[in-house]
């Protein structure tokens, strides 16, 4: 599995031919829109740094799978979660809803939380997310967690690599305080089940390819 960073909270994840995109800036959005072909596209809410369905190319003339709410889906025999969640503190009055994404791919479970934005994680989100080996979290503070929210809320999901999102240099470094570790970055992570680390968390910052 390779990872690669877009930026804010857009991640390519690729497996073999197989590739998800989750949240791609559109081309509404102040953002560079990335240019790479997917076969599934993750929305977590309908903002224009966040959905851009229409900036994913399709692969061998088939529209990508738009995946953008609550629910359970499968694509290619990968299970794929959609969980809600709020995107401020205030149950979405201020910012609307959120949707928190699990996929299993290559054994390895994933965990996207989109723009969270709740000041902890409920029980019931907790249970739907279930076991994480990697967690995509954002942790910028403004309209997602800020860095000491996420870092309670990684502790709780106890994953195995965390990946942080959204984020400024000045969020980030909080945030690494916070959770106790540094700030090496790699441009991707490649990754194999069994090279996940073992009765611990580890913290992977990704640069921005554009």
């Amino acid at each position: 599995m390779v990872i690669t960073y877009y930026g804010l909270s857009c991640f390519k994840v690729s497996s073999g031919d197989f590739t998800l995109a989750f949240d791609p800036p559109s081309r509404k959005s102040a953002l560079k829109s990335p240019r790479f072909q997917a076969d599934v596209v993750f929305i977590s809410h309908n903002h224009d740094n966040h959905s851009g369905y229409d900036v994913i190319s399709e692969k061998d003339g088939k529209a990508p799978l738009k995946i953008d709410g609550p629910g359970e889906y499968e694509t290619r025999g990968i299970p794929i979660q959609g969980i809600l969640s709020w995107h401020d503190a205030d149950g979405g009055k201020e910012h609307g809803s959120n949707t928190v994404y699990t996929a299993e791919l290559e054994t390895i479970r994933l965990c996207h939380l989109g723009d969270f934005g709740e000041r902890e994680l409920r029980t019931e989100t907790q249970e739907a997310i279930g076991a994480v080996d990697i967690l995509f979290i954002p942790v910028g503070g403004g309209t997602v967690m800020d860095a000491q929210t996420a870092a309670a809320i990684a502790a709780r999901l106890e994953p195995r690599i965390i990946l942080p999102m959204h984020y400024d240099k000045s969020a980030l470094d909080a945030f690494l305080k916070e959770i106790g570790a540094e700030g090496a970055a790699d441009d991707k992570l490649t990754i194999k089940k069994k090279e996940l680390p073992e009765d611990k968390t580890a913290v992977r910052v990704l640069r921005p390819s554009i």
